[in-house]
């Protein structure tokens, strides 16, 4: 039975200028591709164009290992900075956790299910507490105990064992720990983090105890890369849920779990899609 020929991903962005579209896409017929999906967005304020544009390399008469170069040198010509991924190439993806499951188990399921079509090596935790549910999906879980004096020795040994396992990814499933500069920088644009949003200035502890005493009407959460300037990386994903005055704090919570559970997901399967382009701390997501 011969092998499917892969699916090819390309996300392009740079300044506008024009024919663009016409030359990749000319280039890709010129070559044998038949492109599948093509969409562009252009910022007039930055003067910035972005692309994704996927194409079947079934009869593609250029060879896989030398694609990025050519291609590469069509989007050189245009001013264009470019990536490709390919459809038989799964993204290794760790997971992160400290004690609150309801993200994990989210994730683990729709891995499971098929639902997002990834690899997880791993699962990294400051606390037991998840075993027994890495366990039952028969994923590594490794404890590394983590406290101000030993961030930089615990940081060190979870980036070997991601440099190990080929993780090119990071969930951040309610890890609750703020990572160091100099982990972030390791796998800059592939952390994710999902937190709670839409709670005007209720940071600290008891988020959902100053909402509910503020009578607030939604809840929501947002998801998004990690940077070294805490909660303020490109946005990916966001959402929110109504709530009233007959809710009290732990349905105020229960909420929040389940919308938090959606928008990483959401984040999570956009990232793993390609689907996010960033510039200057901000994202471009395209459709599927």
């Amino acid at each position: 039975m011969t092998e499917k020929a892969p699916i090819v991903t390309a996300l392009i962005q740079g300044k506008d200028t024009k024919g663009i579209i016409a030359t990749i896409t000319s280039w890709i017929f010129d070559n044998g591709g038949n492109i599948v999906y093509l969409d562009q967005h252009t910022d007039p304020v930055e003067d910035m164009f972005f692309m994704r544009i996927r194409w079947d390399m079934d009869g593609f008469q250029v060879a896989r290992e030398e694609l990025d170069e050519e291609f590469g040198k069509v989007c050189w010509r245009l001013g264009m900075a470019h990536r490709l991924f390919f459809s038989d190439r799964r993204k290794r993806l760790a997971i992160m956790v400290s004690k609150q499951g309801h993200c994990l188990l989210d994730i683990l399921y729709r891995w499971r299910s098929g639902q997002l079509e990834i690899d997880i090596p791993c699962i990294i935790s400051n606390h037991e507490d998840l075993r027994d549910m890495a366990g039952y999906y028969n994923i590594p879980y490794h404890y590394l105990t983590v406290d101000k004096t030993s961030k930089p020795e615990q940081e060190a040994k979870v980036l070997e064992i991601f440099r190990e396992m080929k993780v090119d990814t990071i969930i951040l499933a309610r890890y609750m720990q703020i990572l160091t500069a100099k982990f972030v920088h390791a796998y800059r644009n592939s952390i994710i983090n999902i937190h709670h949003s839409f709670l005007p200035a209720f940071v600290g502890a008891n988020p959902y105890l100053q909402a509910f005493k503020r009578g607030v009407k939604i809840i929501g959460a947002t998801s998004h890369y990690v940077t070294e300037e805490l909660d303020q990386g490109p946005i990916i994903y966001q959402d929110v849920v109504t709530v009233t005055h007959r809710d009290n704090v732990e349905t105020l919570k229960r909420k929040g779990q389940d919308i938090e559970r959606v928008v990483l997901a959401r984040a999570v399967s956009m990232h793993v899609e390609n689907r996010v382009l960033i510039h200057n701390g901000k994202t471009v997501i395209f459709g599927g």
